[in-house]
């Protein structure tokens, strides 16, 4: 059962925000077993729709299903967060083209703009984890601007996968202040109405994202890359 489907159900759409969240922020970590039955008492559901939601879960590769075992977490190899990386790059690219020539394009800039300032505020605060929700906000104004809501479905899975995988590349030490240029230059790109300029911009963020995080696990002997990454290793200066 995908996501869009699930939306017929109200139950077990529940269920699925509620466990996709979950995974997402940390709390079912990699390698946990995720169980229907305390699920069912956990969440006040009923195991129909908890199945429904590990299904869909396991379809967009936050969960692997072992005969036996049931359903885990999944530890992602360094390869496969380069791989979403990857692809997130080539979405970013589509999304940032359309946004450039759209109708909407010049609220998009406005909206992201503020975007940009609150950012720079979060890091001038010390508030990593809002500036990282943020930073996802800031994404998703170009994908839903986009006007393709398949890509934004797509994205919001890769990058759901990419948390799981890593936590964040901004909490790799000096990657924030390279990361704001990065922002700026897609608002710019886009405020020029030059869909290829906007796309190269957000495909080169996302590409210097990626190799960032690279570098950062590289550095420290191949640390697993399920391995949450701590708030306090971030280079805020």
């Amino acid at each position: 059962m995908s996501s869009q489907m699930l939306a017929r159900n109200t139950l077990a759409k529940r269920a699925y925000e509620q466990l996709r969240q979950r995974i997402v922020d940390g709390r079912l970590a990699p390698g946990s077993r995720v169980v229907v039955r305390p699920l069912c008492a956990e969440l006040g559901l009923s195991p129909t729709p908890i199945r429904a939601a590990l299904s869909a879960l396991e379809r967009e590769g936050f969960l692997v299903s072992t005969a036996h075992r049931g359903y885990t977490v999944p530890q992602m190899s360094l390869e496969t967060v380069r791989n979403i990386f990857e692809l997130r790059g080539a979405l970013d690219g589509i999304a940032a083209r359309r946004a450039a020539v759209s109708p909407s394009a010049e609220t998009l800039v406005r909206k992201l703009h503020r975007l940009l300032d609150s950012q720079r505020l979060q890091i001038d605060v010390g508030n990593l984890s809002r500036y990282s929700d943020l930073d996802l906000t800031f994404h998703r104004q170009i994908w839903h601007a986009s006007g393709n809501t398949r890509l934004v479905d797509v994205a919001e899975t890769l990058s759901g996968q990419i948390r799981l995988g890593s936590g964040s590349s901004s909490q790799v030490p000096g990657r924030l202040p390279p990361a704001l240029d990065e922002h700026a230059a897609i608002i710019e790109a886009l405020q020029s109405g030059d869909g290829e300029a906007a796309a190269e911009a957000a495909r080169a963020h996302v590409h210097n994202a990626s190799v960032a995080l690279d570098h950062y696990v590289a550095a420290d002997d191949g640390r697993s890359c399920s391995i949450e990454l701590s708030a306090h290793l971030v280079d805020r200066n």
